[in-house]
């Protein structure tokens, strides 16, 4: 999955300020005790990030 993608999935799901907002502050614990841009900045795939904020909101099975 690229970043553009993932970015995408994040404002579909939550609309684009609360995507921003999770992905700048929200420090997922299955992601290392990282938020999403500190994830992605480490190398993270995108694709695991994404199946983490899934878990994490329970996005229901269809939009993940």
């Amino acid at each position: 999955m690229r970043i553009t993608v993932f970015r995408k999935l994040m404002s579909n799901e939550f609309g684009e300020v609360r995507a921003d907002m999770l992905a700048r502050d929200h420090v997922f614990s299955s992601l290392g005790g990282r938020t999403v841009d500190q994830a992605l900045d480490a190398g993270l795939e995108p694709k695991e990030i994404w199946r983490a904020v899934c878990e994490a909101f329970e996005v229901p099975p269809e939009r993940r």
